[in-house]
């Protein structure tokens, strides 16, 4: 395979490339490594073996005095490289376009802090070239200071003379600060009177979470609510502030050993854990359901296998666990469907009644920035929330192209925007269903165009004529440029791919709106960049209540039995969904179904994987977004079969119309194990591995040897590996998703490619 690598940072005139070359032949791996503008590029091929210890050797070896702000990889097809040489370094490419992402305290600022010695001891907004805020803290380029929320800070003498000195590892600096002349913090209470300031506010802020209080805590792009991770009573209480009943809640801990002793931690989970983008990584627990021995509380994770995990990454979180030294809720500053705050009056008026301190300070946020979401799949890194850490590095294409503005879909929404071969993704802005969600995605729209001068020929948007993302790209005055979903998630993983086409698209999610008129959502669509056609679908069935079976998964079960039972479904008393609804509601669903009714026809995976759950008995009715397809894939836990469910190819109407993958077969073996009282987790491992045998099956008809795997169901597993496993055993070569999530914060990438070629088409 071949690696490639960016490596962003203090990584030149510091011996970087010798030290790569030296690396590489050590290794007999063949390829190359250059300087440019923006930084170290790397390719290595060779055997998979090789070239992950070659990557994690990179930031374990590195020369003493360099430092990876930020590092990038893909997995690629190989090049048939030769020998490894050192080529000569490029100069093309705008020096000041490329904006870094916020990045963790290194460990040189680290130990400044906590060092009673140090000119720096206690000081929270300790930064260096090497390490600090960028991304949050830029309003406009060239990066200066003057262009950065530390403007109103005028550096003291000492500060001075570091930031002047080419020796000094804060030669410009831009953050550069200290105790006499930086930032400071308070605290405050509910109303945002001041309690206490500077190290104090820390301590104070620090008994307030001891003593069972939450604390909202201004970080680096926004504020966390932060409580005792192992006080069940505390968490409970958030819970119901925030209006988040189940979902799973970010932990930080104070420590790689800390996260040891509560989860299965392997080398490469280690590096992510502790690498400058620092996400939080969702880590399986130890032991099982209901982890007895563990000191974090139920109302974590409830019945859930993973945490999700991440370290301090910023000087004032490692001040602050190091006072509390345990593992910490720091959940994202807001209610539900809202965007994080980051401004601390209005903080107060927001979070007032869920926070009882704020601890503050005075330098200004000049975006929200979310913590980003990974974890670690097949040996490779899959971000599934991208933002701190990563936004707004660009994914690089091979062709350059119009300027487009793409505005992504209506859940987990992401903007775009082109410039020549680069496509700019901003950080997660979420689920647009709020007016201040709203608000926030217009924000970083104006936002992302202003710091990079963009001035559009275009907009792109999903076809979907109701999504609010479709809305405002009709309202801008640009020329439109309509994508379809699954699409857009196909050419998502085709550009982080470096793949022209054609390939299989293998697209699953929830919803999406196809081009007859149904909800789309277990796509195989024959792509390029340029345009697709619809190669095979799932059966369609009926969603009665539309938008109301997306949080029911009952709903989903009953459309999937009448279409193979028909009217008998409602009378199947045995099985969980139909106990679950009141007898007259399940009239009203009946008549729904029978009219046709307020239920659109689908072909989603996910509302299938909602309706397998719900018949297993594993839940009804959602608490939040997928959470009965997790329950399921959950449920695969320590289950070990080859056994699987029938699931039939057959031609569908007419002899040019898509495939029509049937899963009657399936969803009748499912009924008659349930009804049996099969073990769930076997009935959902004969349920995944009889998806996978599909995958394979449209693959052999088709006959493309490249496929890519998008689309949120991707975020499971066991499908994946499932699916890339068995592709590859049939020589199929499979393409999934690493930097960008496979969700639908990739959309927007996809359409901005996909716009990009229609219109350099033209």
């Amino acid at each position: 395979m071949r690696l490639r690598i960016a490596v962003r940072g203090a990584v030149q005139g510091v011996g970087f490339r010798p030290f790569v070359y030296r690396l590489a032949t050590g290794r007999g791996l063949a390829g190359w490594v250059l300087n440019s503008n923006q930084g170290v590029f790397i390719e290595v091929e060779g055997e998979r073996g090789l070239l992950e210890d070659f990557l994690l050797s990179i930031e374990r070896e590195r020369p003493p005095r360099s430092f990876i702000q930020s590092l990038e990889c893909s997995y690629l097809d190989p090049a048939g490289y030769s020998s490894f040489e050192i080529r000569e370094s490029a100069s093309e490419g705008e020096k000041l376009s490329l904006i870094l992402p916020d990045i963790a305290t290194c460990e040189e600022c680290r130990r400044e802090v906590l060092d009673p010695a140090d000119r720096r001891y206690l000081h929270p907004f300790t930064n260096c070239t090497n390490c600090g805020p960028r991304f949050s803290i830029i309003r406009s380029l060239p990066y200066d200071r003057p262009n950065t929320t530390m403007a109103g800070f005028a550096m003291c003498g000492a500060c001075q003379a570091e930031y002047h000195d080419p020796s000094d590892r804060r030669f410009h600096a831009q953050p550069n600060a200290c105790p006499d002349c930086g930032p400071q913090l308070e605290l405050w209470d509910a109303s945002g009177a001041r309690l206490a300031s500077r190290h104090e506010a820390l301590l104070a802020a620090a008994e307030a979470v001891r003593r069972g209080q939450t604390a909202a805590v201004k970080g680096l792009g926004g504020f966390h609510l932060v409580v005792d991770a192992r006080n069940g009573q505390a968490v409970r209480r958030l819970r119901g502030l925030k209006r988040r009943e189940e979902k799973p809640l970010a932990l930080m801990f104070p420590s790689l050993e800390a996260v040891r002793e509560e989860c299965l931690v392997s080398d490469l989970e280690a590096r992510l854990l502790g690498s400058p983008e620092s996400p939080i990584v969702l880590l399986r627990r130890k032991g099982r359901p209901p982890f007895a021995g563990s000191e974090i509380a139920p109302e974590v994770a409830p019945d859930n296998p993973y945490l999700g995990a991440m370290l301090p990454y910023t000087p004032l979180h490692h001040l602050l666990v190091a006072q509390l030294r345990f593992p910490i809720i720091a959940t994202s500053g807001n209610v539900s469907d809202e965007p994080i705050c980051t401004d601390e009056r209005e903080a107060v008026v927001r979070l007032g009644g869920m926070a009882d301190v704020f601890l503050v300070h005075d330098r200004p946020i000049a975006r929200h920035v979310d913590d980003s979401v990974a974890r670690v799949l097949m040996g490779r890194e899959l971000v599934v929330r991208r933002a701190r850490g990563y936004a707004p590095l660009p994914v690089r294409v091979r062709e350059d192209g119009p300027a487009v503005l793409a505005v992504g879909p209506h859940l987990k929404n992401t903007v775009a925007v082109s410039k020549g071969r680069n496509v700019f993704i901003s950080q997660h802005i979420g689920d647009l269903e709020t007016g201040p969600a709203f608000e926030a995605f217009r924000q970083v729209i104006d936002d992302l165009r202003g710091i990079y001068e963009h001035d559009a020929a275009a907009v792109a948007c999903d076809v979907h004529p109701d999504y609010l993302s479709s809305r405002c790209a009709e309202q801008s005055g640009l020329p439109v440029q309509r994508v379809q979903h699954h699409y857009a998630h196909v050419v998502s993983c085709m550009a982080e791919n470096e793949l022209e086409g054609p390939v299989l698209g293998v697209s699953w999610d929830g919803t999406g709106y196809g081009p007859d008129g149904t909800v789309w959502g277990g796509e195989f669509l024959r792509a390029t960049l340029d345009s697709f056609t619809r190669a095979a679908h799932l059966r369609t069935f009926r969603l009665p209540g539309a938008h109301a079976a997306v949080k029911e998964p009952r709903r989903a079960a009953l459309g999937v039995l009448y279409e193979l039972l028909g009217s008998e479904a409602f009378g199947l008393e045995d099985l969980a969904p139909v106990r679950a609804f009141p007898p007259g509601e399940l009239r009203v669903i009946r008549g729904m179904l029978g009219r046709g009714v307020n239920s659109p026809v689908t072909s989603s995976a996910g509302r299938l994987f909602d309706a397998v759950a719900a018949l297993a008995g594993l839940r009804q009715v959602n608490a939040f977004e997928g959470q009965a397809a997790m329950m399921l894939e959950f449920a695969l836990q320590d289950v070990d079969t080859e056994e699987r469910y029938p699931i039939d190819l057959r031609r569908g109407p007419g002899d040019a119309g898509p495939l029509i993958l049937d899963w009657g077969p399936m969803m009748r073996a499912v009924l008659d194990n349930v009804r049996r009282g099969e073990p769930t987790g076997l009935v959902s491992a004969r349920f995944h591995n009889g998806l996978v045998e599909a995958v394979l099956a449209v693959a052999r008809a088709v006959g493309e040897e490249q496929v890519v795997l998008s689309g949120g169901c991707f975020q499971n597993a066991y499908l994946t590996e499932g699916a890339v496993g068995a592709l590859r055993r049939e020589g199929f070569r499979p393409y999934w998703h690493q930097r960008v999530p496979p969700n639908d914060g990739g959309i927007s990438l996809g359409q901005a490619v996909a716009a990009m070629r229609a219109l350099g088409g033209k």
